[in-house]
Parts: structure tokens; C-alpha cells; sequence
């Protein structure tokens, strides 16, 4: 097919009339599946020309660990490990926290990949954008609003309460600060819990590189108490002779299965690595930067939790262990009471390094969206002196705030993970899009229809001459060392040579359709698979069918794509140089089976609140993103004359 009847211009959906009430379906439709350009030198270029301001070029590998730890380890460390080895691992926690972490290392291979070859502000959101379409990037990038949202408020109503047992008791704060319960409403408000939140949001304001510096300071301070739980709870355990091993039951007293709901349980620890990926476009050198701040941060996070796990479980027997506060009655066990202070010192500084963590990625996630017109500007507004969404920063901050200083937000925490394994989910799945069927057709701006039509004309003729004559073409003769053949000069007239090549001609140019249907069963397969294994209200010939049609879809569709080639375009995609994820399709398949199941059994009412959260977003899309797409009229060219088409627009303008 020519250039010419590539090009095609997309009706994103807009307004319809009433007669034409199919032809406005159809475009609602296709606005779902529409795919944004990756970014390219030409495109960055194009775009950054007609943006008042961009953001700052401003991150290191050691500003990425500071994000990428501060955001991951939060206080639930200083509980996970009381209540998840009284009741699941026992002295196997460590086990269950390195499993978690290889859990998380195979999302963290799929954001390095990605984010290397797309280093824009909206990390998942943005991805998906690029590789799924509209539909679901909008509600992966209003998933992530949520989780952040959510995990801000959460994170901040928990540092009230360990700073006022830095005084001694939980009422040991000043009044104005204290929480109060209103007289007849019921409701219990943190005004120091939503102090905190305004003050991390003007500090975001001042810079990128400014509240960096701060987040790490905060979270040197906690990764200081860790390795002080770590040296002197291992000096503890030596001198004790780690009671906490030495158990009649073994090292499994609740059997592997109890150490691998450990792990499911303490995967959670994981979540925050994705920040890094969300400031991408601060990032000074993301091909090698981006890959390596998120792997060093995940080590670091995976080792820390390991240890502190490992000593606190050998110093005191599992089933002993207080669950509110496992770290602090450990010590307290062997003497050392003042360690409660220095504990409690860590579980503030790392709320607050958390709460950075969370409310940072937000503001540019909903620039992301708003850049693409799925929102207003307004968020999309970058300030001219420090480089940051101010306007969207400060926006956050107000609604984070004020949802802090009102709700008690603990029973909404578990919407926090959705947003997460959601994002984590389709990341996977955009790298199996990316290596397979990367798009062969991008969106280039309508302002440049005189370039795309001198390149079409440059190309109309091209057509012809590509076409390959199957008939009139000889298969060459296998032939010895002495050229002589040893088959002889077979032709390819002879009908079954001829029917052979034209079925392995078909399947080469149908390796695009096998791959994406194949990559469609595998997600089906998955579904089924979690849902056999979680849904415990089926009845038993229900789940093994479930589990063995499952299974056969995963495991075909692992085959098919393992044996099939992976797209030549894939090399071409996005910026070249970068981290590439290993182990592809295996990887990523077992990302998508793992971070489904966790999505499956967060529970029915987690996703009935979430459901009306995702509702809403459908609405806004609907009413407003739809129709104010950039895409919405955007042409379509072959991907492969996309840089073409940037260089004749620009030597027209100079022209």
C-alpha cells in the first residue's frame, strides 16, 4: 500500500448530529484506540516550539535512588514485619520480602525500558498512551490521580500521631495541632497532618532539584535508624543467641504457602519505584540514568528490608512479636527502651520523605494529561523560573490537604494499590506491544499538511516498484562446495514450491495480526487464570476449566510468541540506547499474571469504591478529553516517514 493511502486523517469523535448517531459512535470508538507519537528528537523539537516553557533538566542518578527509596520505604515497614510474620511468614520473612522485591523487579525491568525510550512527564499514563491507546491511558492516568491522592492523605495522617510520641504521649501535642473531633458531626480533623501537606507542596514549588535535596536529607535520616536497627539488633541477636531461630516448628511453621502470602503481603513495601519513572523528563540523561536509578533504588529498598526483617525476627519468637509495634518491643525485650525514640524518629522521616514521594508524581501526571488536551491547560502551565507545574502542584496540594485535614482515610488506602498494579500491569503489557507490534502508523499534527503532502507525492510511485513478483522469481539452488547443485534449479513455478512460498510469504506479512491477537489471549488467559485461583466461591469443575483454558491460552500464547520473530521496528522506537528489558516475552507475562492476581484479591469493596472513582473519570473523558484530544484531528503517516516529514516542515519555514 503507498504513502498515499496511509495518510489518513482521524475523526477523534466531536460533536455529532442527530442523523448521525452510528458515524458518532463509531468515532467515540476509535477516539478509545487512538495512540499518541513516541517521542523523538523532531517531535520534542516540534512540541517544544509551540510550549511557553519546558521542565527542568535537572536530575542525577543520586536524585533518582533519593526519590525512588524516599518513595518506597515508608513507616509500614516498622508494622509489616510484626504482622506479617505472627501471621503468615514466621522467621521466613526475609524469604518473603525477597520474593516480593523479585516480584517488583519485574515491573521495575519494564519501567526501565520504557522510560529510556520514552522519557516524558506521566510515566505508565504515558506509555500506555503511546503503546494501548487513549481509552485505557485515561484510566491508568486517572487510576495514578487516585493513588496518589489517596496515599498523600493516608501518609500524612499517620505522622501526627508518631510526632506526638516523640513527646511522650499521643496527646502530647499543642492544641492547634492536636486532632479534635467535631461535636456532632463525627468527623476527626488533623490540622498538623494537613499543615504537613502544605508545607511539602510550597516546597515542591520552589524547584525540582530544591525539594530533591530536601526528600534526601529526610531520607538519609531513615536510612540511618534502619542500619541502626540492623547493626546494633544484630550485636542484640548474637549476644542473645537469636532466640527467634532457635523454634521447635522450624523456619515454615506456617508452610510455604504461609511464606508466599508473606510475600504477597509485603509486595506492597515495593510500590514507589514508579515515581522515578514520572519525573523522566527532569532527568538529565535518561537513557542511562532512568534504568539505573530505579534498579539501585529497588536494591537498596529489597537489601534494607531483608536485614531489618532478618535481625527483628531472631531477636524475638514470631508468635511473640507485638503487632503495632514489633521494631521498638524487640529492643525493649533485651533492655534497650530509649531505641523506641530513635525508631519513632525513623517512622517520621520516612512518612515525610513518603509523602514527597506522593504528592510530586501527581502534578505531572496531570500535566502529561493536559498536554495531550485531556484537561484543561491550566495544569499543564509550567513556571518560567523554576521549571515546575506550579499551578498543578499547588492544586494537588489544596486537594490532598484538605482531604488530610477532614477524612480519616485508612479504610480508602487499599484504592491506593489499584492505581498501582494497574499501572504496573500495563506497562508490562506495552512492552509485549513494543517489542511485537510497536505502531506502524503515528499521529502527526494537521498544522503540518503541506509536509505530509510533499512526502506523499515524493513517495506515490514508490508503491509499484516495492511490490514483490512471486511468480517470476527464482528460489535459489543448494548448492556444494564445488557449486554443484546437489537439488538442482528448482523453480518456483512448480505448484507446491509455489503454494510453500506463498503461505510463508502470508505468514510474514501477517506476523503483525499473530502477535496481537497472540498478546490479547495471553491478557485472557491471565484473567482466567487469577480469577480460578482467587474466586474461591466457584465450584471446583468451574475453576479447573477456568485454570486449564487459562493455562492453555498462556502457555500457547508464550510459545507463539517466543518462536515468532520480534518486530525490526522495535530498534526504531522511541530513543534508542537505553535499557533493555531481558527475557522478553517470559518477563513480562509473568509481571501481568502476578500484578493481576494481587489486583483480583485486593477485595470487593476496595473495588467498589474504586469503580465509582473510575466512573467518574469515564464521565470527564467522555464529556471533555474526547472531544479536546490533540488527536482528535490529527493525520496518520507511516511510522517509518514520520522524520521525513519534520525535516521538510522545517526547511519550509526556513525557507
Amino acid at each position: 500500500m503507498g504513502f498515499v493511502g496511509d495518510a489518513q486523517k482521524i475523526d477523534g469523535g466531536g460533536s455529532c448530529s442527530s442523523g448521525d448517531k452510528g458515524g458518532c459512535f463509531i468515532g467515540g470508538m476509535k477516539s478509545l484506540v487512538r495512540r499518541k507519537q513516541v517521542d523523538s528528537a523532531n517531535s520534542k523539537s516540534s512540541s517544544a516550539s509551540g510550549s511557553s516553557h519546558q521542565l527542568a533538566k535537572a536530575l542525577t542518578i543520586p536524585h533518582l535512588i533519593t526519590i525512588g527509596v524516599g518513595s518506597t520505604i515508608g513507616a509500614g515497614v516498622y508494622i509489616l514485619v510484626g504482622t506479617v510474620a505472627r501471621e503468615h511468614s514466621g522467621p521466613a520473612l526475609t524469604i518473603s520480602f525477597l520474593i516480593a522485591g523479585i516480584a517488583a523487579a519485574l515491573s521495575a525491568f519494564c519501567y526501565a525500558e520504557l522510560a529510556s525510550r520514552c522519557p516524558s512527564a506521566g510515566s505508565a499514563y504515558h506509555y500506555s498512551y503511546i503503546c494501548v491507546g487513549e481509552g485505557v491511558a485515561w484510566l491508568v492516568g486517572w487510576a495514578l490521580v487516585l493513588e496518589y491522592t489517596i496515599g498523600g492523605s493516608a501518609v500524612a495522617r499517620g505522622i501526627s500521631p508518631n510526632l506526638a510520641m516523640l513527646f511522650g504521649s499521643p496527646d502530647s501535642l499543642p492544641s492547634f495541632l492536636a486532632r479534635h473531633t467535631i461535636p456532632g458531626l463525627n468527623v476527626t480533623v488533623d490540622p498538623c497532618a494537613a499543615i504537613l501537606v502544605f508545607l511539602v507542596t510550597g516546597l515542591l514549588c520552589l524547584g525540582i532539584k530544591e525539594s530533591t535535596m530536601v526528600q534526601g536529607f529526610v531520607t538519609s535520616v531513615n536510612v540511618c535508624v534502619m542500619a541502626f536497627v540492623i547493626v546494633v539488633g544484630g550485636y542484640l541477636g548474637y549476644k542473645a543467641g537469636w532466640p527467634g531461630y532457635e523454634l521447635p516448628v522450624g523456619y515454615f511453621p506456617y508452610g510455604v504457602d504461609g511464606m508466599l502470602a508473606g510475600a504477597s503481603t509485603v509486595f506492597f513495601a515495593y510500590i514507589g519505584f514508579d515515581s522515578v519513572a514520572s519525573t523522566a523528563e527532569e532527568v538529565k540523561n535518561p537513557q542511562r540514568d532512568l534504568p539505573m536509578g530505579i534498579g539501585f533504588a529497588l536494591s537498596i529498598c529489597c537489601s534494607l528490608y531483608m536485614l531489618v526483617s532478618a535481625v527483628i525476627v531472631g531477636l524475638v519468637p514470631y508468635y511473640a512479636m507485638d503487632p503495632d509495634t514489633p521494631i521498638s518491643s524487640a529492643f525493649a525485650s533485651h533492655g534497650i527502651n530509649w531505641a523506641a525514640y530513635i525508631i519513632t524518629i525513623g517512622a517520621c522521616t520516612s512518612l515525610c520523605s513518603t509523602l514527597m514521594g506522593s504528592i510530586m508524581p501527581q502534578p505531572r501526571i496531570l500535566m502529561a494529561m493536559a498536554r495531550d488536551g485531556l484537561l484543561p491547560s491550566f495544569f499543564s502551565d509550567v513556571n518560567k523560573r523554576t521549571q515546575v507545574p506550579v499551578k498543578g502542584t499547588i492544586a494537588t496540594g489544596l486537594l490532598s490537604g484538605t482531604l488530610t485535614f477532614f477524612m480519616n482515610v485508612e479504610q480508602l488506602s487499599g484504592m491506593v494499590s489499584v492505581g498501582t498494579l494497574l499501572a504496573f500491569t500495563m506497562v508490562a503489557i506495552s512492552v509485549l506491544i513494543l517489542r511485537y507490534v510497536p505502531p506502524d502508523q503515528v499521529p502527526i499534527p494537521s498544522s503540518l499538511q503541506e509536509a505530509i503532502d510533499s512526502v506523499s507525492l515524493r513517495h506515490s510511485g514508490c508503491s509499484s516498484s516495492s511490490d514483490i513478483d512471486v511468480e517470476n522469481t527464482k528460489i535459489p539452488a543448494v548448492t556444494s562446495g564445488d557449486s554443484t547443485p546437489l537439488l538442482g534449479e528448482i523453480s518456483v513455478r512448480h505448484p507446491l514450491v509455489e503454494k510453500a512460498a506463498a503461505k510463508l510469504s502470508y505468514l510474514v506479512r501477517q506476523r503483525r495480526k499473530v502477535a496481537g491477537w497472540t498478546i490479547m489471549f495471553i491478557c485472557i488467559g491471565v484473567c482466567m487464570v487469577t480469577s480460578a485461583a482467587s474466586i474461591v466461591s466457584l465450584s471446583n469443575s468451574a475453576r479447573y476449566a477456568l485454570s486449564g483454558i487459562g493455562g492453555l491460552l498462556l502457555l500457547s500464547g508464550l510459545i507463539v510468541l517466543t518462536c515468532i520473530d520480534q518486530d525490526d521496528a522495535r530498534h526504531r522506537f522511541g530513543h534508542t540506547g537505553g535499557f533493555t528489558c531481558p527475557f522478553v516475552p517470559l518477563l513480562p507475562i509473568a509481571c501481568i499474571l502476578i500484578n493481576v492476581y494481587l489486583l483480583i484479591n485486593l477485595g470487593g469493596a476496595t473495588w467498589a469504591r474504586v469503580s465509582i472513582w473510575l466512573v467518574i473519570g469515564a464521565c470527564i473523558y467522555a464529556l471533555y478529553g474526547r472531544t479536546h484530544s490533540s488527536l482528535k484531528s490529527a493525520v496518520y503517516v507511516p511510522a517509518t516517514h514520520v522524520d521525513e516529514i519534520y525535516e521538510t516542515s522545517a526547511i519550509s519555514l526556513a525557507c
